[in-house]
């Protein structure tokens, strides 16, 4: 048999033009056809070796039946498996019935396991801990009613206990409570008050009343119950002293919409076990906050809707790694919207860039700046346009990280606003007085949008749509954007990048994977494609090969230590030595809500020896904070190695 010949390129794009000849033929002769004739042509043009070099690849993830949940969550664990954290996912019936998942991918051996998941981790927050457990804290304790389901009037009320004796009061849940006129009230859970404080002053002596709050439900069906203003409420079965010392109190009982409540448990996630373990409960209870580490080891939460569905008024925590348990921060209290967008900086300060998702005032805690932990003082940093379009935007700190600039890309308006802007703008933190100064537009206004870095340090942006939760914008049904995107920093500009076959909207979210390739997952659309029925949440996965996957052998990685020190030296093997131009440690990254406090590239000083590389990790804990990385070997025309796991301590 003689040996096959490779076809000459003229012979091949002969081929590919009578392929089309055809293809055009039967799309005339049978119009039906048409369709399948035009996604022949498309997956044609796609998988041309030219256009993946230049555009890359998306490609679909087959997910087993089993395996297929509402991605809200999402981490690059250092074992390289992905985390998927649905909890109940967005879905009532789920929560009611306590079906709570959480899925791992194995990208290398392509399998999914699942994962046992004791709570309600949905709308969480998350990040990594220096020793690679992943922190989960917060969640749902319960879901929202909208105003037209309400059908009994309900109100937060505080149990006040003027009492300093006979300890706390237990109360069931079901206790009830009446109002002057008569309409009686249960407690929605049991209630624990505690005793008066006796504080004296002097010659004098003060009573402090013992209070304790719960959701009371009015006995009655519809407005009769409903009241609008503070009132006192008493308490049935008590008499005498305890009648007078024990009564309830609140500000208004109504028929108004009910926000999600916050759960107070605390997990911390470990990727060798693959298990949740229990830590001690947050202070406060918590739904859509962000949790950010800090140069200590020491994480901080920060905003969140309490039990109640109210937003916590700037009372922020902080979590203790080696006692895992919360604390109070009351020396550090800031008042920030839902899931707002926070990077810690190499003086250990942390920017809040203005990104944000959810809930909060459309005036205060808006204002992007630079947090000084240490002293709870706050400069403002000014510049941003658009500055009323900042929800559900996204932003990175731009690599190397040593550059300090941080990015921030469309967004829109607060709340349920159907208003998305395309503006991009860029902080350099490193200034004295910094400001945003403007980036290169979006080729369309996005809301939702993923970024994630690459180890070339450009910015892959993907996903989003330009109205709320991929409804309707300006005339349009569904407003998906499929483009993609990247951004390089050095040009200043964005190059275009296949376009997605997936829309990716609200609760979606994009990783970086170790071999390069980013992995894109959820999207949770208000509407159909129709535009008049209810969404389907997206639970397909797709994976994008960038265009440095399609341009030549990789450079390897043949050896190197596990653990670097900050400020040291290592040496990695790699028989590529002298094509190798950067070395990148890359943070993997947890991201929920486009919110991902993790991710960063930090640039290492590189020297090319004899079989490797010797590498410089820079010695600022607020640069490159404790935890694990993948190192990223790339040569002099921009391809990346496959990652090397290493620890920084």
């Amino acid at each position: 048999m003689k040996p096959r010949s490779r076809p000459t390129l003229a012979r091949r794009l002969t081929s590919g033009l009578v392929t089309l000849v055809v293809l055009a033929v039967v799309a005339i002769a049978n119009r039906p056809m048409v369709a399948v004739a035009a996604e022949a042509l498309h997956e044609f043009q796609i998988t041309r070796q030219s256009y993946k070099e230049r555009y890359g690849l998306w490609s679909r993830l087959p997910v087993p039946q089993g395996f297929k949940v509402n991605a809200i969550h999402a981490a690059l664990l250092h074992t390289g498996k992905v985390l998927i954290i649905a909890g109940s996912g967005n879905n009532r019936d789920a929560f009611e019935a306590k079906s709570f998942r959480t899925v791992l991918y194995d990208p290398v051996e392509d399998e999914f396991t699942e994962v046992p998941t004791p709570t309600d981790v949905f709308c969480a927050g998350h990040t990594f801990l220096p020793d690679g457990k992943l922190l989960v804290a917060g969640g749902t304790k319960s879901y929202e009613v909208l105003a037209e389901d309400v059908e009994h009037a309900a109100g937060v009320m505080k149990i006040k206990n003027e009492s300093p004796d006979g300890g706390p009061r237990i109360f069931p849940k079901g206790a009830r409570l009446r109002s002057a006129g008569g309409e009686v009230y249960r407690t929605r859970s049991a209630v624990t008050v505690p005793a008066a404080r006796k504080i004296t002053h002097g010659a004098h002596t003060m009573v402090h009343a013992g209070e304790a709050e719960v959701w009371v439900d009015a006995v009655a069906k519809g407005d009769r119950p409903v009241v609008k203003s503070p009132a006192q409420y008493s308490i049935e079965g008590l008499t005498g002293p305890a009648a007078r010392n024990l009564y309830g109190v609140a500000e208004k009982i109504t028929r108004e919409k009910q926000e999600y409540g916050g759960d107070r448990t605390s997990y911390e996630f470990d990727p060798l076990t693959e298990r949740y373990v229990r830590t001690g409960d947050m202070r406060d209870h918590r739904w859509y906050p962000t949790l950010i580490g800090l140069t200590s080891g020491d994480v901080i939460a920060v905003s969140g809707l309490d039990q109640f569905g109210r937003i916590l008024p700037g009372r922020n925590e902080r979590y203790l790694p080696a006692q895992r348990r919360w604390v109070a921060a009351p020396e550090l209290k800031r008042y920030f919207p839902t899931y707002p967008g926070l990077h810690l900086m190499g003086d250990g300060r942390v920017f809040y860039s203005g990104s944000n998702s959810g809930y909060g005032s459309d005036t205060e805690g808006r204002t992007p700046g630079l947090w000084d932990v240490r002293r709870n003082t706050f400069q403002v940093v000014p510049g941003l346009r658009d500055a009323d379009m900042n929800e559900t935007s996204s932003s990175v700190l731009l690599a190397p990280a040593q550059e300090q600039k941080v990015m921030i890309f469309g967004g829109g308006g607060v709340g349920e606003s159907q208003e998305s802007t395309a503006r991009t703008d860029i902080a350099d933190l490193d200034e004295k007085n910094p400001r945003y100064r403007p980036g290169p537009d979006l080729p369309k206004p996005a809301r939702y949008l993923s970024t994630v870095l690459l180890p070339d340090d450009t910015v892959l942006t993907t996903g989003g749509s330009s109205g709320y939760r991929g409804g309707p914008y300006r005339g349009d049904p569904r407003s998906d954007l499929f483009n993609s995107q990247i951004y390089h920093p050095g040009r200043n500009a964005f190059d275009k990048a296949a376009d997605s076959t997936v829309g990716r909207n609200y609760h979606a979210e994009a990783i970086l994977l170790p071999d390069g390739r980013v992995i894109t997952m959820g999207g949770d659309p208000l509407y159909d494609k129709s535009g008049e029925n209810a969404g389907t949440f997206e639970q397909r996965i797709e994976i994008y090969s960038p265009p440095y996957l399609f341009k030549g052998e990789r450079p390897t990685i043949t050896g190197g230590p596990v653990t670097v020190e900050r400020g040291s030296n290592a040496f990695f093997g790699t028989p590529q030595a002298s094509r190798i131009t950067s070395a990148r440690l890359v943070r993997p990254s947890a991201v929920t809500h486009v919110t991902d406090v993790d991710q960063r590239s930090v640039a290492l000083g590189l020297t090319r020896v004899e079989s490797g590389v010797r590498v410089t990790v820079p010695p600022k804990s607020g640069l490159i904070p404790s935890g694990w990385y993948m190192l990223f070997l790339v040569d002099e025309n921009g391809i990346p190695s496959v990652a090397r796991w290493v620890r920084v301590r």
